[in-house]
């Protein structure tokens, strides 16, 4: 779990030292819990699972549950709630300065197998891979869900923190992931170019499905052996851009879950390309409503 603190400069950044006004407001994220709180808000049956200060798991479960998620929260007595502090430009672009907090002692216990019986999907984001102690958490899950034949979805969550890692190791982490969810410089660490249509292209040698996130332009869908498929955005004025790839996934997510049918052990039907791209078109939609307003989550 993160607790956001969002800091909107009301004139810009002036030169440090000095008083700026700003709106500032502090809200509940974390991008796996954005993606699920959009995910059950547009309808889907989710359960999340994760780790809080102890202090701050009543709020964030309380927070979740107006979503219509259901939490399994592991209280930390030890360790604070992650933060992120988000400045947002007047462009509604953003930079983040993160503590992770809590999220680091994220631990097995906290995510018990009892929480994979019925679930047709497992969804991970990057920041899971990133440290050792998570990463055996992550692996693990990947080996549960393999072995009951949950499919599994993957985004990759930050180029920074990908970049601390061996990228052909992600890779070879999450290959086989249904679908992957990098955004532009998510894709250009781990595809080692640069042009979305190929990034895409190339990343469907690891994926069923590939869909580069790419801000105000819109998002390239791709699956293997077929022609990557450019998605225009939907043009708005942008305030806050925080939380809009989470929006995006959590949107994409519902709407292929709903389209796609359950086959006999409840995995989902792999979907027509027809399908995938009425999922992405519908998730550009939801996050540009997103990036009009401040934070994240969807209510």
């Amino acid at each position: 779990m993160i607790n956001d603190v969002l800091v909107k400069p009301a004139d810009g950044l002036a030169w440090l030292g000095s008083d700026i006004p700003a709106t500032i407001s502090a809200r509940p994220g974390g991008a796996a819990a954005n993606q699920a709180a959009w995910m059950a808000h547009l309808g889907a049956d989710v359960v999340f699972a994760g780790r809080a200060g102890a202090r701050d798991v009543a709020y964030h479960r309380k927070e979740l549950a107006r979503a219509g998620v259901r939490a399994q929260l592991a209280a930390d007595r030890e360790a604070e709630t992650g933060s992120i502090v988000i400045m947002v430009a007047p462009d509604g672009e953003r930079t983040m300065f993160t503590d992770r907090g809590a999220n680091l002692r994220l631990c097995r216990a906290d995510v018990p197998p009892r929480l994979l019986r019925g679930a047709a999907v497992l969804h991970l984001t990057g920041y899971t891979f990133c440290e050792p102690s998570l990463l055996e958490v992550a692996l693990w899950l990947l080996g549960e869900a393999r072995a009951r034949g949950i499919a599994v979805t993957i985004d990759p969550g930050s180029a920074a923190f990908l970049a601390r890692l061996e990228p052909a190791a992600f890779l070879r982490w999450t290959e086989g992931a249904a679908v992957c969810f990098p955004n532009r410089d998510e894709a250009a660490v781990l595809a080692g170019q640069t042009e979305p249509l190929a990034m895409a292209a190339r990343l469907t040698g690891y994926y069923g499905a590939v869909v580069v996130k790419l801000g105000g332009a819109g998002c390239v869908l791709a699956v293997p052996g077929e022609a990557p498929v450019p998605i225009a955005a939907h043009p708005v004025r942008a305030t806050d851009t925080t939380g809009a790839g989470d929006a995006f996934c959590g949107a994409f997510m519902s709407r292929w879950l709903a389209a796609a049918p359950a086959t006999p052990g409840g995995r989902p039907a792999r979907p027509a390309l027809a399908d995938l791209a009425d999922a992405a078109e519908f998730a550009t939609r939801v996050a540009a409503t997103v990036v009009t307003r401040f934070g994240a989550r969807p209510i």
